[in-house]
Protein backbone atom coordinates (compact mmCIF):
# COMPACT_ATOMS: atom_id res chain seq x y z
CA UNK A 1 0.00 0.00 0.00
CA UNK A 2 1.15 3.55 -1.08
CA UNK A 3 2.03 6.12 1.63
CA UNK A 4 -1.05 8.59 3.11
CA UNK A 5 -0.79 11.96 2.00
CA UNK A 6 -0.23 12.23 5.60
CA UNK A 7 3.00 10.18 5.79
CA UNK A 8 4.02 11.69 2.46
CA UNK A 9 3.88 15.34 4.40
CA UNK A 10 5.45 14.22 7.69
CA UNK A 11 8.61 12.77 5.39
CA UNK A 12 8.76 16.18 3.13
CA UNK A 13 8.67 18.10 6.78
CA UNK A 14 11.67 16.39 7.33
CA UNK A 15 12.95 16.73 4.62
CA UNK A 16 12.82 20.48 4.28
CA UNK A 17 13.95 20.69 8.15
CA UNK A 18 17.18 18.78 7.14
CA UNK A 19 17.83 20.60 4.07
CA UNK A 20 17.37 23.82 5.92
CA UNK A 21 19.64 23.12 8.54
CA UNK A 22 22.45 21.76 6.25
CA UNK A 23 22.19 25.23 4.80
CA UNK A 24 22.88 27.09 8.15
CA UNK A 25 19.09 28.18 7.96
CA UNK A 26 16.45 27.49 10.56
CA UNK A 27 13.73 25.12 8.88
CA UNK A 28 11.03 27.49 10.11
CA UNK A 29 12.34 29.82 6.93
CA UNK A 30 11.11 27.87 4.96
CA UNK A 31 7.26 27.35 4.12
CA UNK A 32 5.52 24.07 2.36
CA UNK A 33 2.95 24.88 -0.10
CA UNK A 34 1.18 21.62 -1.28
CA UNK A 35 0.50 21.82 -5.42
CA UNK A 36 -3.12 20.45 -5.75
CA UNK A 37 -4.04 21.36 -8.73
CA UNK A 38 -5.87 18.21 -10.96
CA UNK A 39 -6.33 16.95 -7.53
CA UNK A 40 -9.68 16.59 -5.82
CA UNK A 41 -11.14 18.52 -2.82
CA UNK A 42 -10.76 14.86 -0.98
CA UNK A 43 -7.17 14.87 -1.19
CA UNK A 44 -6.69 18.65 -0.17
CA UNK A 45 -9.07 17.84 3.15
CA UNK A 46 -6.83 14.97 3.98
CA UNK A 47 -3.82 17.20 3.37
CA UNK A 48 -5.69 19.94 5.57
CA UNK A 49 -6.19 17.29 8.26
CA UNK A 50 -2.40 16.33 8.08
CA UNK A 51 -2.06 19.92 9.24
CA UNK A 52 -0.92 21.50 5.81
CA UNK A 53 -2.65 25.11 5.60
CA UNK A 54 -0.81 25.95 2.22
CA UNK A 55 -2.43 25.26 -1.25
CA UNK A 56 -1.47 26.40 -4.47
CA UNK A 57 -3.59 26.23 -7.69
CA UNK A 58 -2.89 26.63 -11.40
CA UNK A 59 -5.90 27.34 -13.34
CA UNK A 60 -8.52 29.64 -11.08
CA UNK A 61 -11.91 28.07 -12.48
CA UNK A 62 -10.93 24.85 -11.32
CA UNK A 63 -9.38 26.05 -8.02
CA UNK A 64 -12.49 27.96 -7.71
CA UNK A 65 -15.14 25.35 -7.46
CA UNK A 66 -12.46 23.00 -5.56
CA UNK A 67 -12.22 26.01 -3.01
CA UNK A 68 -15.97 26.17 -2.28
CA UNK A 69 -16.25 22.09 -1.86
CA UNK A 70 -13.21 22.10 0.52
CA UNK A 71 -15.25 25.20 2.60
CA UNK A 72 -18.21 23.65 2.63
CA UNK A 73 -16.77 20.15 3.62
CA UNK A 74 -14.73 21.28 5.91
CA UNK A 75 -16.00 24.68 7.20
CA UNK A 76 -14.05 26.70 10.08
CA UNK A 77 -10.65 27.35 11.11
CA UNK A 78 -7.66 26.34 10.03
CA UNK A 79 -8.85 26.72 7.16
CA UNK A 80 -6.67 26.63 3.65
CA UNK A 81 -4.55 29.42 2.61
CA UNK A 82 -5.21 29.30 -1.31
CA UNK A 83 -2.13 30.72 -3.81
CA UNK A 84 -2.71 31.22 -7.33
CA UNK A 85 0.65 29.80 -8.94
CA UNK A 86 0.12 28.96 -12.02
CA UNK A 87 -0.17 31.83 -15.92
CA UNK A 88 -3.41 34.59 -15.09
CA UNK A 89 -4.79 35.76 -18.46
CA UNK A 90 -5.86 39.68 -17.42
CA UNK A 91 -9.54 39.17 -18.44
CA UNK A 92 -10.03 36.33 -15.58
CA UNK A 93 -8.21 39.14 -13.03
CA UNK A 94 -11.97 39.90 -11.80
CA UNK A 95 -12.01 35.75 -10.24
CA UNK A 96 -8.89 36.50 -7.69
CA UNK A 97 -10.05 39.26 -5.54
CA UNK A 98 -11.14 37.73 -2.01
CA UNK A 99 -10.57 34.29 -3.05
CA UNK A 100 -6.66 33.99 -3.23
CA UNK A 101 -4.02 35.31 -1.01
CA UNK A 102 -1.15 35.73 -3.06
CA UNK A 103 -0.03 35.62 -6.76
CA UNK A 104 3.26 33.68 -7.73
CA UNK A 105 2.88 34.61 -11.53
CA UNK A 106 2.82 38.66 -12.30
CA UNK A 107 4.61 38.64 -15.24
CA UNK A 108 3.60 42.26 -16.81
CA UNK A 109 1.98 45.33 -16.66
CA UNK A 110 -0.84 44.62 -18.10
CA UNK A 111 -1.66 41.90 -15.96
CA UNK A 112 -0.65 44.46 -13.03
CA UNK A 113 -3.16 47.30 -13.70
CA UNK A 114 -6.09 44.63 -14.75
CA UNK A 115 -5.54 43.38 -11.01
CA UNK A 116 -5.47 46.48 -9.56
CA UNK A 117 -8.67 47.67 -11.54
CA UNK A 118 -10.41 44.55 -9.86
CA UNK A 119 -8.76 44.69 -6.15
CA UNK A 120 -9.84 48.45 -6.36
CA UNK A 121 -13.33 47.33 -7.04
CA UNK A 122 -13.35 44.43 -4.63
CA UNK A 123 -11.68 47.13 -1.73
CA UNK A 124 -9.30 44.18 -1.63
CA UNK A 125 -5.60 44.07 -1.59
CA UNK A 126 -3.45 40.91 -2.69
CA UNK A 127 0.25 39.83 -2.15
CA UNK A 128 2.17 39.31 -5.64
CA UNK A 129 5.32 37.48 -6.55
CA UNK A 130 6.67 38.66 -10.25
CA UNK A 131 7.12 35.20 -12.03
CA UNK A 132 10.82 34.90 -13.94
CA UNK A 133 11.56 33.06 -16.70
CA UNK A 134 15.41 33.86 -17.06
CA UNK A 135 15.22 30.41 -19.56
CA UNK A 136 13.00 32.38 -21.63
CA UNK A 137 11.16 28.94 -22.29
CA UNK A 138 8.23 29.55 -24.98
CA UNK A 139 6.26 27.24 -22.62
CA UNK A 140 6.34 29.22 -19.49
CA UNK A 141 5.68 32.82 -18.40
CA UNK A 142 7.41 35.16 -16.68
CA UNK A 143 9.36 38.36 -17.11
CA UNK A 144 12.54 37.20 -19.04
CA UNK A 145 14.90 40.06 -18.41
CA UNK A 146 16.40 42.80 -15.64
CA UNK A 147 15.34 45.64 -17.57
CA UNK A 148 11.45 44.52 -17.74
CA UNK A 149 11.78 43.35 -13.96
CA UNK A 150 12.74 46.39 -12.94
CA UNK A 151 10.24 48.68 -15.25
CA UNK A 152 7.55 45.60 -13.44
CA UNK A 153 7.91 46.49 -9.91
CA UNK A 154 8.51 50.14 -10.52
CA UNK A 155 5.24 50.38 -12.04
CA UNK A 156 3.69 48.23 -9.15
CA UNK A 157 5.01 50.37 -6.30
CA UNK A 158 3.78 53.49 -8.64
CA UNK A 159 0.47 52.96 -9.98
CA UNK A 160 -1.24 49.80 -7.75
CA UNK A 161 -1.40 50.58 -4.40
CA UNK A 162 -3.44 47.36 -4.05
CA UNK A 163 -0.65 44.82 -4.70
CA UNK A 164 1.53 44.04 -2.39
CA UNK A 165 5.06 43.39 -4.09
CA UNK A 166 6.25 40.03 -1.77
CA UNK A 167 8.99 38.54 -3.45
CA UNK A 168 9.68 36.37 -6.93
CA UNK A 169 8.94 33.08 -8.33
CA UNK A 170 11.13 30.87 -10.60
CA UNK A 171 10.53 27.63 -12.58
CA UNK A 172 13.70 26.35 -13.83
CA UNK A 173 13.89 23.83 -17.28
CA UNK A 174 13.47 20.49 -15.99
CA UNK A 175 16.61 19.20 -17.86
CA UNK A 176 19.26 21.21 -15.78
CA UNK A 177 21.71 19.69 -13.42
CA UNK A 178 22.21 20.34 -10.13
CA UNK A 179 25.17 22.88 -10.35
CA UNK A 180 22.71 24.83 -12.79
CA UNK A 181 19.69 24.82 -10.95
CA UNK A 182 21.55 25.46 -8.00
CA UNK A 183 23.32 28.98 -10.25
CA UNK A 184 19.95 29.64 -11.65
CA UNK A 185 18.09 29.99 -7.98
CA UNK A 186 21.04 31.88 -6.21
CA UNK A 187 20.82 34.44 -9.27
CA UNK A 188 17.15 34.95 -8.44
CA UNK A 189 18.39 35.44 -4.18
CA UNK A 190 20.61 38.34 -5.39
CA UNK A 191 18.06 39.76 -8.09
CA UNK A 192 15.84 39.95 -5.13
CA UNK A 193 18.19 41.14 -2.96
CA UNK A 194 19.29 43.92 -5.19
CA UNK A 195 16.18 44.91 -5.91
CA UNK A 196 14.66 45.35 -2.20
CA UNK A 197 18.30 47.68 -2.04
CA UNK A 198 17.24 49.63 -4.85
CA UNK A 199 13.55 50.43 -4.56
CA UNK A 200 13.53 50.36 -0.79
CA UNK A 201 11.09 47.54 -0.34
CA UNK A 202 11.93 46.04 2.91
CA UNK A 203 11.80 43.19 4.33
CA UNK A 204 8.35 42.79 2.79
CA UNK A 205 9.95 41.79 -0.19
CA UNK A 206 11.74 38.46 1.03
CA UNK A 207 9.76 35.79 -0.81
CA UNK A 208 11.53 33.38 -2.76
CA UNK A 209 8.84 30.81 -4.24
CA UNK A 210 11.36 28.54 -5.69
CA UNK A 211 11.74 24.31 -5.65
CA UNK A 212 9.42 21.58 -6.94
CA UNK A 213 9.45 17.83 -5.85
CA UNK A 214 12.16 16.71 -7.71
CA UNK A 215 14.87 19.90 -6.25
CA UNK A 216 13.43 21.74 -3.58
CA UNK A 217 16.04 20.69 -1.37
CA UNK A 218 18.70 22.80 -3.62
CA UNK A 219 16.28 25.57 -4.03
CA UNK A 220 16.45 25.58 -0.03
CA UNK A 221 20.36 25.83 -0.17
CA UNK A 222 19.84 29.04 -2.40
CA UNK A 223 17.51 30.35 -0.23
CA UNK A 224 14.12 29.39 -1.14
CA UNK A 225 11.49 30.85 1.73
CA UNK A 226 8.58 29.03 0.38
CA UNK A 227 9.07 25.36 -2.07
CA UNK A 228 5.79 23.89 -4.13
CA UNK A 229 5.35 20.42 -3.68
CA UNK A 230 2.70 18.37 -5.67
CA UNK A 231 3.97 15.12 -6.58
CA UNK A 232 5.61 14.04 -3.48
CA UNK A 233 2.23 14.79 -1.20
CA UNK A 234 -0.33 13.45 -3.62
CA UNK A 235 1.22 11.25 -6.18
CA UNK A 236 1.14 10.88 -9.77
CA UNK A 237 -1.70 13.51 -10.94
CA UNK A 238 -5.12 12.98 -11.10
Amino acid sequence: MPPSIAENLAALRERIAAAARAAGRSPEEVRLMAVSKTQPAAAVLEALRAGQTLFGENRVQEALGKMDEVARLAPGPPGPEWHLIGHLQGNKAKLVPGRFAALHSLDSVPLADALQRQLERAGAALDVLIQLNWAQEATKSGVTDEATLRRLVEHVRQACPRLALVGLMTIPPPELDEAATRALYARVRALRDGLRAEFGLGAGFGALSMGMTHDFEWAIAEGATLVRVGTAIFGARA
